[in-house]
């Protein structure tokens, strides 16, 4: 486990995304086989994508917010309401608090754009984490990408 110091920040340019993206590769789709067609989508284009980076450079997490027209199939059209999506954590960065500063730049982001809550797919075993955070589940639980997932909302 890392003692390192870690910043989160919006992902500004290519280099940035590329990180946000090998996170992704390293956790869903080598750790949780999850197929590399399934996990990069359109909606990356026009996402707003957070980055945990290391002081180092090391990329650590990411998590993707995607509001408005973009979330809306998401979200069921309310378009007040974001979606936060693909929270993704390098293994030798689990329990830093890396995760959480990433959820809550996310709302951040949501906030700053007039959102009034963010909803999310969450995997069931990681209902407990979001929960923390204040979201609720709500819904059945379905399968997403061959996972077990349960919707989940919080007001900002």
């Amino acid at each position: 486990m890392s003692t390192h110091a870690y910043v989160v920040r919006v992902a500004e340019d290519l280099a940035d995304r590329e990180a946000c993206f090998a996170v992704r590769k390293e956790v869903f789709v080598g750790e949780q086989g999850v197929p590399e067609d399934l996990e990069y989508d359109a909606y990356d284009a026009v996402a707003v994508h957070v980055l945990a980076v290391r002081e180092d450079g090391m990329p650590l997490g990411t998590g993707r917010l995607l509001y408005g027209e973009a979330a809306a199939a998401k979200v069921d059209g309310d378009l007040t309401v974001g979606s936060l999506g693909r929270l993704a954590v390098a293994k030798e960065a689990r329990g830093l608090g890396v995760g959480i500063a990433l959820v809550r730049a996310i709302e951040d982001a949501a906030r700053a754009r007039g959102l009034a809550a963010v909803d999310l797919h969450a995997q069931t075993h990681a209902l407990g984490f979001y929960e923390r955070l204040g979201y609720e589940a709500y819904g059945p639980e379905y399968p997403e990408a061959g996972i077990p997932h349960r919707a989940m909302r919080r007001a900002l």
